[in-house]
This record gives C-alpha cells, structure tokens and sequence, in this order.
C-alpha cells in the first residue's frame, strides 16, 4: 500500500532510549493487500505491558509492515507519554480522571486488585480495618491478627503507579500515612518480595498474582469483604477492587495506532487476554 507525503517520522529522545515512530499515515485504499507501515510505541502500565506485548506479537504477525515498541514505567508515565506525543499510545491499569478529559481511554481487558501474603502465612482473613491498620503502622504484628508472632513487613507500591491510587482510594488512606519497610514499582518486584518473606504483606494484579500462583510462586491471594480475589469474581462484578485495563491516546491517531487499538478489543485477542489471567471485554 502507498503512502501519501503527509507521514511523518520522528526521532524522540526520551531518557530511557530512542523511540522512532509514524505519525499522520495516509493510506491508499486502491492499492490492494495489507499496507499498514510504520512503529508504534507504547509506554506506561506494567500491568498492561506484558498483555499489549502479546497483543503487538499477534498484530505484527498480521501486519509484517508494523513494529510495536512496548516499555513500562508506570500508568502515570503511560498517561504522560500520551499527552505529550512521546509515545502513540499511553497503557494505564484504571480509569482517567476527570482532569485528563483531553485524553481517550479504549479498555481492553478487566483486572482487579489482591492482598498477597506469603503462602505460609496461616491468617485467614483481614478485613478493610486490619488492612488500613496495617499499612499505617497501628498493627504491626502478625499475632493482632491471628498469624505468628512477627514482625509485619509492609510492602507498598511506588509514586505513579496506578495500583497505588486504587488501593489508597479504597482504603481513604493517603500515601504518606503509609508505614512501609519496602516500596516497590511492578507487581513482579511485589511478589518476588513477598514470596521471599513469610512475613510481608502487598498488592498486586489479581491477574498478575493468578498467574504467578498457577505456576507454584509461594504467594496467596486474601478475600475482601468475603469475596474471593478470582477472575469470575471481577467478570461478575462483585470484587470490591476491580478496574479497567486501558489504551489512552491523544488527539487524532494514526492509522496504524488506530489499526492496532480496534485489535486489542476484539475477539482475536481474548484467549491473549486469558492467558494472561485478566478478563476480556465483551463486544
């Protein structure tokens, strides 16, 4: 397929590597075959990287004219990238807030949001109460809520990422009440923490943490309010601690970003979306 004089291309430099990527695309729809030509680059949630990675594996194989650039960094930085043109598309693991009305989210799959402990923690169960207590340093034992008696280790997420927020939201906390003795970035970093440490507590992606326990990793997954931490749990919407897992853009997109967007949520990419542990949307 040909493209017409008005794609461009651009050598961003943005501290963590180049980036060579197409803006403004302009197909011809009468030249035959598949035509999709240029590079995205996507950047932002580690919880949304390891799916887009599949994701732009399969679209690559359709479209041989394509690369996709996936790096993390976090749904802040995912959300930035976006809005300032360094990357195409922007990944964030929630919901844009209301400030960020210039921007457009496209959900691609449903996650929620567990309390891990190691898999040699006998505590059953912690309410929102003894969860908030804990992270702000009012039980810092694990025998004031019916485990050994230890020391807690509190593992907490790192400024900007999306995982942060929710669970601060859920639990009316603010970051600097927090008594962490170990902050961490992605939900992988989480969980070799807390799988190394009998005695820590974190959070992470139940679709993240689902697949880690799948594979013998020595975390488990808490109940909240009663309800297990499951992907049918998130589908039914019943998981108090559920969000969505979004592609953010800015302004008008290229053909290819576009392309690659419309992929992500169809059909063709919900067993991608299974095996990853998340939820598919329906459409």
């Amino acid at each position: 397929m040909r493209y017409g004089w008005g794609a461009v291309l651009l050598v961003v430099f943005a501290g963590v590597g180049t980036y060579v990527f197409s803006h403004g695309l302009q197909a011809d729809p009468s030249v035959p075959g598949d035509g999709l030509r240029g590079r995205l680059v996507l950047t932002g949630s580690s919880t949304v990287a390891p799916l887009a990675g599949e994701i732009a594996k399969r679209f690559e194989q359709l479209h041989p004219g394509v690369r996709v650039d996936v790096q993390t960094g976090g749904s802040s930085r995912g959300i930035a990238d976006a809005r300032r043109g360094t990357a195409d598309i922007g990944m964030a693991s929630r919901a844009l807030k209301p400030k960020e009305t210039d921007l457009t989210s496209h959900t691609i799959a449903l996650d929620g949001i567990s309390i891990i402990l190691h898999s040699d923690n006998p505590s059953v169960a912690l309410t929102d109460e003894q969860i908030a207590a804990i992270y702000t340093g009012k039980i810092a034992k694990w025998n004031q809520v019916g485990g050994p008696d230890a020391p807690i280790t509190v593992v907490n997420k790192a400024e900007g990422r999306s995982t942060l927020e929710l669970f601060l939201h859920h639990f009316k906390l603010n970051n600097e009440d927090i008594h962490a003795g170990i902050v961490i970035g992605d939900n992988q970093q989480g969980i070799l923490t807390v799988a190394g440490d009998p005695n820590a507590i974190g959070y992470v992606s139940i679709g993240t943490a689902s697949y880690e326990v799948s594979r013998g990793t020595k975390i488990r997954m808490m109940p909240m309010k009663g309800v297990e931490p499951s992907l049918a749990n998130v589908r039914n919407g019943t998981f108090p601690l559920s969000r969505p897992l979004n592609l953010v853009t800015h302004g008008e997109v290229s053909q290819v970003a576009a392309a690659f967007i419309a992929f992500a949520q169809s059909p063709q990419v919900h067993d991608l979306v299974e095996a990853q542990y998340f939820v598919p949307i329906a459409r």
